[in-house]
């Protein structure tokens, strides 16, 4: 009871030494990100005000590019890796929160020992040998007055839900990839037919030309200029199949097939969906991008580790208590004398470190500034994505519009060809000659489509591509 007396003078003086240990002061300017500017322009509209469907492939219907991502998604090593660091963060998770609270421990020995003759006991104790048996039920408790365990566990917690979130950002990374990979395969063959159809109509109209020379209607130059543009287009053919057969083996490498994989793979013509882009961005875009969620929950961690090197400048108190059996035999161990209780209290308080708290907090406040900077970063990375995106989209709708004109004029003149040569007012030159020019005028709308459809994914990978989590506040007031 006498001791017990001393606890308010004890407590006393704790709150004084650790008054006089003061944390240095947070010069942080760095805030979180400004919602208000996470928007795009005003004047960029798209038909439709939509974000990404989770699924958001499925709107192209296509039973073979369904499967494709499917595929990957089940099979592909890039994921596996995600997940297994998933696990490495929910385990040290589950390290730091076990390490927080009470600990209970059972012990136990049996020992044998000589007494030294020349010790501190003399004989008949100095120079024999005793037995030692001891069993003892130890408890302890840090109390974490100033939240340093409570810190450390947010801290892991905040890096579980990072590694959560980049396993989500490779999902998205790896269907849009699977989606630009495929439909970039079918265009290509697209584009290959519609040369090989160029090709026969050239082949005609140098067959053409050679008949009229011989006859001396033409040039050998209007041949030769003909048999030039064969082989431009025998070669541009080639770069098709060339390009094709990297882009299949890069798919094929996407979904993790093995070399058969992708040979039964048919030829379809993709339609674009429709372009689609939200009216206002702001909070809902961090909510819906995983990446950003990764950054977010990375400054979050931070802030732990800033908050438990705060409170490393704070008395550490732990209590500790013991009950145990103590005999110098086994047939003395479970008698009463024999009992060793034991309670009591440490405490740690930093008094003299040469500076190590104080370098620790400021390298932990350091990261924090640098983590929320890179976040900052990424939300506006973020908006300039969504923006170049669906600005692309809208040119790419005006450059169709202003060639379906051209490709429609195009087709006229090639009925118009046809009907001529059908009453004798025209030679078979000038109808391949118009079916040549609405066959290229093919190949730009080929083109235009390939560049529709690939800047359609790369709008949807830069919405999130159908992810969405809530979007909890910063702490410590929006980091200052």
């Amino acid at each position: 009871m006498r001791h017990l007396r001393l606890l308010p003078i004890a407590a006393a003086a704790l709150a004084l030494l650790s008054g006089c240990i003061s944390v240095p002061p947070d010069t942080n300017k760095t805030h979180g990100p400004d919602v208000a500017h996470a928007q795009h322009a005003a004047s960029i509209r798209l038909p439709a005000d939509a974000w990404p469907a989770e699924q958001w492939w499925l709107d192209y219907h296509d039973p073979q590019l369904n499967a494709l991502v499917a595929r990957a998604l089940r099979d592909s090593p890039t994921l596996a890796v995600a997940a297994a660091r998933v696990a490495s963060a929910r385990a040290a998770f589950g390290v730091a929160a076990a390490n927080e609270g009470a600990r209970v421990d059972l012990a136990s020995g049996l020992n044998r020992q000589r007494y030294s003759s020349n010790g501190f006991f003399p004989p008949p104790i100095g120079g024999a040998w005793f037995n030692d048996a001891n069993v003892a039920l130890r408890a302890s408790y840090d109390v974490d007055w100033w939240g340093k365990h409570r810190a450390l566990v947010a801290a892991a917690l905040g890096e579980t839900n990072a590694a959560a979130a980049e396993a989500a950002q490779a999902r998205q990374v790896l269907a849009a990839s699977v989606v630009q990979s495929y439909l970039r395969l079918q265009m290509l063959w697209s584009r290959q037919d519609n040369t090989n159809a160029l090709i026969a109509v050239q082949r005609d109209l140098v067959a053409d030309r050679n008949a009229r020379m011989a006859h001396g209607l033409v040039s050998v130059d209007a041949l030769q200029t003909a048999e030039q543009e064969l082989a431009s287009l025998r070669e541009q053919a080639a770069r098709h199949d060339t390009d094709a057969a990297r882009e299949r083996e890069g798919l094929r490498a996407l979904i993790g097939g093995d070399a058969a994989a992708l040979t039964d793979l048919a030829r379809f013509q993709p339609a674009p969906a429709i372009d689609a882009v939200p009216r206002e961005l702001g909070m809902e875009l961090l909510a819906r991008r995983p990446d950003l969620q990764a950054a977010r929950w990375r400054v979050e961690a931070q802030l732990g580790r800033v908050a438990a090197s705060e409170a490393a400048f704070r008395p550490d108190i732990n209590l500790a208590a013991a009950i145990g059996l103590d005999a110098t035999s086994l047939g003395k161990l479970l008698r009463y004398p024999s009992r060793t209780p034991l309670i009591g209290a440490t405490l740690d308080l930093p008094l003299f470190d040469s500076g190590r708290l104080h370098a620790q907090l400021g390298l932990a406040r350091s990261s924090r500034d640098e983590l929320l900077a890179e976040y900052n970063e990424a939300v506006l990375d973020a908006v300039r994505d969504v923006a170049r995106e669906a600005a692309t989209l809208q040119g790419i709708a005006r450059e169709t519009e202003a060639h379906a004109a051209t490709a429609a004029a195009s087709r006229k003149l090639a009925a118009n060809a046809e009907a001529r040569m059908a009453r004798g007012l025209a030679d078979r030159a000038a109808v391949l000659q118009a079916r040549e020019a609405v066959l290229r005028q093919r190949d730009v709308d080929l083109q235009l489509t390939d560049a529709r459809l690939q800047t359609q994914v790369a709008l949807v990978k830069a919405l999130g591509g159908g992810y969405h989590t809530n979007v909890p506040a910063l702490t410590q007031s929006d980091t200052k």
